[in-house]
């Protein structure tokens, strides 16, 4: 079992802008990683097995709903305590993110905002301990990018509703207790309905054969005539906005979590280049190698400096919708760069299961695409600075 020798690159001494809080966070979160994670997220990547036994040790590290006040169960901790904690956590495993970001900020975040506090009493307590696991339904097989398009639709049916269609592309969705649902009243107004385990017509069959993510579990959610009690329905905000403001949440962690992957990367890269020797001399002494290894520190930099001013601007309740779109799309791009070239430094050691490298490439590609695809981003932020839409 390799050892994890990680080490967390700082080039502009970022620290200096954390509070000890956070560095206490972050240091806790890191260690969990390098005891419980690392050591054997290869095995479970090559048996495309999502590891059940880390779902307590999330919870007790306070990964579940890290801003969750604590009188639902949450750490009450601040914004930039989530992004560092997912930065930890996606160091070791995008997948393993995945499903901290799926339980926070896309099932506690809209039962907290959105739901009642009869909803937030009976739900939240249990999904920040990791006794219930909860997934998230927005996409569908024929609407990605384009979610407010969807046919998932319910039916006040007197003394409950009545729900049919079906999600797509879920994290956690072969295992969860609890599942927010987006679906479409008959006047054709989008609603979020909490589904749970066990009702009548309610499947979750498990998507196989992914090449990334594979130590995460995927799966659809698929309602067929499922009654759901009245009581479960989200009263407090309705209409596309509200699914948005919870993708909004998981693009601020993600856009953390994917510096993780980029940190990972580099290091592994940085270390082998000073141990693999050719032509006489360790290959980071060649111009090359060294050229690829600054750009990546660069690029990590500017990124921790882009997720830090961002949680700032998110702990003081100024940071829009455009500005964590586009953080998440730059620094996702930036750490699917970072693996490439890390994986061409290793050589064709970089595809060997030994090294973290070619797992983290595979992952991002999936990170790339959810939470809004990469050109979506880029047209959120183009229509941010034009004032013209290019959606349609």
């Amino acid at each position: 079992m390799a050892q994890d020798l990680f080490q967390s690159p700082d080039y502009y001494n970022i620290d200096d802008l954390l509070s000890d809080e956070h560095k206490l966070v972050r240091q806790a979160t890191r260690d969990w990683v390098k005891r419980d994670v690392t050591p054997i997220i290869e095995d479970y990547a090559q048996r495309a097995e999502f590891p059940k036994q880390l779902i307590s040790g999330l919870a007790e590290v306070g990964a579940f709903g890290p801003y969750i006040p604590e009188e639902y169960g949450g750490p009450g901790l601040d914004q930039i305590s989530y992004g560092l904690m997912m930065q930890e956590i996606e160091r070791g495993d995008s997948g393993v993110r995945s499903t901290c970001s799926v339980q926070s900020s896309l099932v506690m975040y809209p039962i907290y905002a959105y739901g009642n506090e009869e909803q937030r009493k009976k739900y939240l307590p249990k999904l920040a301990s990791g006794e219930f696991l909860g997934s998230f339904g927005l996409t569908e097989p024929n609407f990605g990018s384009n979610p407010g398009g969807m046919v998932t639709n319910f039916k006040d049916m007197g003394d409950h509703y009545l729900l049919n269609g079906a999600k797509m592309w879920i994290s956690n969705a072969p295992f969860c207790d609890v599942a927010v649902v987006w679906a479409k009243n008959e006047e054709g107004r989008i609603h979020g309905l909490i589904v749970e385990r066990g009702m009548e017509g309610f499947t979750t069959p498990e998507t196989h054969n992914k090449w990334s993510l594979r130590a995460s579990a995927t799966g659809e959610l698929v309602f067929d005539n499922v009654k759901v009690p009245k009581e479960n329905l989200l009263p407090n905000k309705s209409g596309l906005g509200a699914p948005l403001g919870c993708l909004d949440s998981a693009r601020f962690g993600i856009a953390w979590g994917a510096i993780g992957a980029a940190m990972d990367c580099y290091d592994t890269a940085l270390r082998y280049s000073k141990e693999r020797i050719q032509f006489g001399k360790p290959i980071a002494g060649f111009q090359l190698q060294q050229k690829k290894l600054a750009e990546m520190i660069t690029e990590i930099t500017k990124a921790q400096l882009l997720a830090w001013r961002l949680g700032v601007l998110k702990n003081e309740g100024r940071a829009t919708s455009a500005q964590i779109s586009m953080a998440k799309r730059n620094n996702v791009e930036m750490a699917i760069k970072i693996a490439r070239e890390a994986r061409q430094i290793l050589g064709g050691m970089g595809i060997s299961g030994d090294y973290s490298i070619m797992r983290h490439m595979m992952n991002l590609e999936s990170v790339i695409t959810y939470e809004g695809t990469h050109d979506i981003h880029l047209l959120i932020t183009g229509l941010d600075i034009t004032g013209e839409n290019a959606f349609k």
